[in-house]
């Protein structure tokens, strides 16, 4: 006695039910993670990947409105974002092309043809004579439907493969982002600090060509010689040089800001201002939020679980496949029988497919995956350090800076009273011109580098924010995505 349909279904949607899925289960890789930060100080604990915490506009600890209104478009207008945000929409399309094959595939299909054959010969009245040509109408509708039973998990590794590539192009997604607006910070503290420098040149050439008509003045007396006066304009010259290449500078990073917010470079401009942001009081111990919340970490530690999904999909090959298919519809000859009960055709079993010989080729491809698993595993550790890295190199710049900063200060101090001594030693006659305008030389190194410093400081405490995935407090629970 052979099964009816509905025992038939009943037991291939148990089998279904109970199919296991082939493959290694995801382990996360571990990661070596030191107890504190060498440069940070005590307080760090071991990390884990949570890019889930919303890192909030972290750029308002600068207390810049200028800076948050020119942050606030980078999310809307910056094309880069705007690319990975595509790409994750892709992905996303991806799980919902992995989920389809959970389910079965019904497809309907219709016809209507008219067919000529030969005849047969007939010995009764009106027969047909043999070699006769005859012509039929063949009407058929058919519905047809097929599932393949997830036996081994190969389309629930697929679905879970697709899964974390799409959380991976989130992360790429949030990581694009916190660069965008990272690099806009710090173009807009080095452009303020090229201000500043702006500001400084123009006050020395002001200083210069005073000094120049000094020598002038005193060469016309015949208390100084020709010399004095070519050398106060070679350096009123060079110092409206260097006046002429921070413009060029400032112009450069101005344009920069105007690709990041998606506006077209000759449409935008800024107002001119000195830099006179400090940065914001790094607490004495940190919550270890660096691999919590670098969007980076993440999309790595997702792509080698993705990776690891693979592997049991290549696995599943090994194994036969077993799927189930049934179609039912109408034929007929003629329209006005066509939907009747003789007329009715269907057919329901299953199918069992398995590859007996195949020179290799699953084997190969197991073998691939799990060389692609251990490159994605080798990528999401060298992240990692790369990450530790990032936050070291930011947290002495931070420290040495701060004390360079003091010196430097210093520094110019002394070069300011060193020219004005020598300045008014060159009056009285005490000095030569050439003693004067190394001084000038030394204070305008000397202010130069101090603003320079002063800008590096703020780009490295917006590196650190950066490296420390866009905080390094811990939001409030209210600001967490579920």
């Amino acid at each position: 006695m052979s099964p009816s349909p509905r025992a038939l279904l009943a037991l291939l949607t148990g089998a279904f039910l109970c199919g296991c899925a082939v493959g290694p289960d995801y382990q996360r890789a571990s990661v070596p993670i030191p107890e504190h930060f060498k440069e940070g100080g005590d307080g760090w604990k071991p990390a884990r990947p949570g890019d889930h915490l919303d890192r909030g506009s972290w750029w308002r600890v600068f207390g810049i409105p200028e800076l948050d209104a020119l942050e606030a478009r980078v999310a809307k207008a910056n094309q880069t974002v705007a690319g990975f945000e595509g790409a994750y929409r892709q992905a996303r399309a991806l799980v919902a092309q992995a989920k389809s094959s959970w389910f079965p595939t019904l497809g309907a299909s219709g016809s209507a043809t008219r067919a000529r054959g030969a005849g047969r010969s007939s010995n009764q009245p009106g027969g047909i004579n043999a070699g006769q040509a005859t012509e039929a109408n063949i009407f058929d509708v058919s519905l047809d439907a097929s599932w393949e039973l997830d036996l081994w998990g190969r389309v629930r590794r697929q679905v879970s493969s697709a899964r974390f590539s799409q959380q991976a192009a989130g992360a790429d997604w949030a990581n694009a982002l916190l660069s965008a607006q990272a690099t806009l910070a710090q173009s807009y503290f080095q452009l303020r600090a090229l201000d500043g420098a702006q500001r400084m040149l123009d006050d020395t050439v002001v200083a210069f060509a005073r000094f120049l008509e000094l020598t002038r003045s005193r060469y016309a007396q015949g208390v100084a010689a020709r010399s004095d006066v070519l050398q106060a304009q070679t350096q009123l010259a060079l110092a409206q040089a260097a006046a002429q290449d921070n413009e060029i500078a400032r112009a450069t990073l101005e344009h920069a800001i105007a690709v990041l917010v998606g506006e077209p470079a000759s449409s935008f401009s800024l107002p001119r201002a000195p830099l006179t942001a400090v940065p914001p009081p790094i607490p004495a111990q940190l919550p270890s939020t660096l691999l919590e919340r670098r969007p980076d970490v993440a999309a790595a530690e997702r792509r080698a679980a993705a990776a690891n999904e693979q592997i049991g999909v290549a696995i599943s090959a090994f194994f036969p496949s077993l799927s189930l298919s049934a179609s039912g519809g109408f034929t007929s000859s003629t329209l006005a029988q066509w939907f009747t009960a003789p007329h009715l055709v269907w057919a329901l079993g299953p199918q069992l497919v398995a590859a007996l010989f195949d020179s290799g080729l699953r084997k190969a491809q197991t073998d691939e995956a799990r060389a692609l698993h251990a490159q994605s595993v080798a990528a999401y550790r060298q992240t990692v350090l790369a990450a530790f890295q990032d936050v070291e190199d930011n947290l002495v710049s931070l420290r040495v800076l701060e004390q360079e900063l003091v010196a430097q200060g210093e520094a110019v101090g002394y070069a300011r009273q060193a020219r004005d001594i020598l300045t008014n030693q060159y009056k009285a006659g005490t000095a030569s011109a050439l003693q004067v305008i190394d001084a000038q030389t030394t204070l305008l190194s000397a202010e130069q580098r101090l603003v320079l410093l002063t800008g590096q400081r703020m780009v490295s405490a917006v590196g650190l924010i950066k490296a420390l995935g866009g905080s390094w407090g811990e939001p409030p629970p209210a600001s967490r995505h579920e």
